[in-house]
């Protein structure tokens, strides 16, 4: 005879197809850790140290603003806006996240 029995061959009952998923996820959960760490995480601390600049800006700071124009701020108006001198005697309101950089710390305001 040419031919020879063939045997079924039955896969194991305990895990049916239990590692082939687990290969199959563990590629995109590396990749979104990888990007945790050099995109989002990164991203966040820029943004706190941003909100941290901003809510510090006080009289006497030297500014820089989005369309960059550079000022000196004479008067904090509120959360929200402030007055920055940007030539002798010509003042502007500018809304305070639109300041991009505080290049020169002023002195605390004396009580």
């Amino acid at each position: 005879m040419l031919i020879t029995e063939a045997f079924a061959q039955t896969a194991p009952a305990a895990s049916p197809g239990g590692t082939d998923l687990l290969m199959s996820v563990l590629p995109f959960l590396l990749i979104f850790v990888v990007m945790y760490f050099l995109i989002i995480r990164p991203q966040r601390a820029a943004m706190k140290r941003r909100e941290e600049l901003l809510k510090n800006i006080r009289r006497g700071d030297q500014v820089v603003t989005g369309g960059g124009v550079i000022g000196k701020v004479t008067k904090v108006i509120d959360d929200k806006e402030l007055e920055v001198e940007i030539a002798e005697g010509i003042k502007v309101r500018v809304v305070r996240s639109g300041v991009t950089e505080v290049r020169v710390k002023g002195e605390p305001v004396k009580e």
